[in-house]
């Protein structure tokens, strides 16, 4: 005979998870994964206790699995988009004359614009700051410019893009999360991310007009990468040609796999064409990313070792690591789910939620505590995602609504926490502490700040009509869950 679980035994899952996270994977560095599946071990302990079969418990997970599929399809396309990119010459052609743009005189908003364009262009934010970022250190310690400020700079530039690009693993696995799609997510973002950009922006200036101005020449490193591109790829119009694809698609809301595919083989054509590459080469590049030793004539023992950080990526084994934490981590949901324990635990948690501003600021405050407790952003999005999603759909709030939230309260703020993974990176990286340069990642928290006021006010949210088929959805599984 099935029964709802009480108030604790919906809570012990959920708390085995946090506790799990928290000291395994926070405190010993153990896997994720396992961990996940270990919770919902669990779950499973607690859902069989209250008289739900192992068959039921599968159907749950199947269910989640099968809706998000789509998505995790789209994750791995990028992978192969990534990859693609890199064998053909586009990524390295963008940082190559974004490179070039560096003009020291206005180091601080430059720092902010290039690191931007760069993760944009590859996706990660690690790899435009490890590269990139640590040049424009360069440039900013000749100039004597205080360090703390154009670190925050770039921490902040590197995050906008990992947050905007398709590329980005967080920015697809956050729609994934929520429920909704990639590009309805990145369009969402642009009215926290967009005034947060303006007001960093308005920051970096004003910060670089009180700055020491000496017209100093780009440290020795910006040219040996310049002068290693130039040797490495041929630059032409076409070579361009597959983000115009991917913008143009994004733009005209085409299916996101078919124009991603169609980009990824003009970039294969390109790199076969005009790189010198051979086919065997363009296809490895798609499964286990780009290597610079496929480059014949370059001496790759010689090469500084920020060109390797920079380029060797992409590929469609990259993202399997990603789509794993999700497998696992929907595991878990999938059995919680079953017997109803997050719908007891949202209901004591929304008690607290009179509005859509304090739905948000809830989401936030998860969001933070997750990345507090795990140290890993990808689990802060999809943990308080799946747990947030019904309450936004039962309050008529179109999902991406939840999709914006889980990267502004997760993805940007990861960086700024000293002891994740991220804030260890950006800090021995940029070689500035955490604390020092958080007040500068000014994009990084300001997200937070427009995502409130929107919520309260009720300005840019998304609203779902009665009819529309997500809220259909959404009740006709509440009457199921009811029945």
């Amino acid at each position: 005979m099935k029964r709802k679980p009480s108030f604790i035994e919906a809570v012990i899952p959920i708390l085995s998870m946090v506790l799990l996270l928290g000291v395994g994977y926070g405190v010993y560095g153990l896997r994720a994964e396992i961990l996940m599946l270990i919770s919902a071990g669990i779950a499973g302990v607690i859902a069989a206790r209250l008289g739900y079969t192992w068959e039921d418990m599968m159907n749950s997970i199947v269910g989640k699995l099968s809706k998000t599929m789509p998505a995790i399809l789209i994750l791995i396309i990028v992978g192969v988009l990534i990859g693609s990119w890199m064998i053909g010459g586009t990524i390295p052609m963008m940082v190559y004359y974004g490179l070039k743009i560096i003009n020291p005189k206005f180091i601080v908003i430059t720092s902010f614009f290039v690191t931007s364009f760069v993760s944009i262009c590859t996706g990660t934010s690690w790899g435009s700051a490890g590269t990139i970022g640590v040049a424009l250190m360069g440039v900013a310690s000749g100039m004597g410019i205080p360090l703390p400020i154009v670190a925050g700079a770039i921490v902040s530039g590197a995050y906008f893009g990992d947050k905007m690009s398709p590329l980005s693993d967080t920015t697809n696995l956050a729609p994934i999360a929520a429920g909704t799609t990639l590009y309805e997510h990145i369009g969402h973002m642009i009215y926290t991310t967009g005034p947060a950009f303006i007001l960093s922006s308005i920051v970096y200036i004003i910060a670089g007009l009180k700055m020491p101005t000496a017209d100093i020449a780009a440290p020795e490193k910006v040219g040996i990468i310049l002068s290693t591109l130039d040797q490495m790829f041929n630059w032409n119009f076409l070579v361009i040609l597959p983000p115009i694809i991917v913008l143009y698609g994004s733009i005209r809301k085409k299916p996101t796999i078919p124009v991603m595919l169609f980009s990824s083989c003009i970039a294969l054509f390109n790199s076969i064409v005009f790189q010198g590459f051979t086919l065997q080469q363009a296809f490895e590049a798609t499964i286990s990313g780009f290597n610079i030793s496929m480059i014949n004539g370059i001496d790759t023992a010689n090469i500084i070792s920020d060109i390797p950080r920079l380029l060797n990526r992409g590929g469609m084994n990259s993202m399997l690591g990603t789509v794993l934490i999700a497998f696992c981590a929907y595991g878990f949901a999938g059995i919680v789910a079953v017997n109803g324990s997050l719908d007891i635990v949202l209901e004591r948690l929304m008690r607290s939620v009179k509005s859509t501003g304090s739905l948000i600021l809830v989401t936030l405050i998860s969001c933070f505590t997750a990345v507090c407790v795990t140290s890993n952003g990808q689990l802060s999005i999809l943990v308080p995602g799946e747990m947030l999603k019904n309450s936004y759909i039962g309050r008529k709030l179109h999902p991406k609504n939840l999709s914006r939230t889980l990267e502004d309260g997760a993805t940007v703020i990861e960086p700024l926490v000293p002891w994740t993974a991220a804030g260890v990176y950006m800090a021995t990286t940029l070689g500035v502490p955490t604390l020092e340069l958080l007040p500068w990642a000014v994009l990084c928290y300001s997200g937070w700040i427009f995502a409130v006021i929107w919520g309260y006010t009720g300005k840019c949210i998304a609203k779902l009509d009665e009819n529309d088929p997500i809220y259909q959805d959404y009740l006709k599984e509440h009457e199921h869950q009811e029945a």
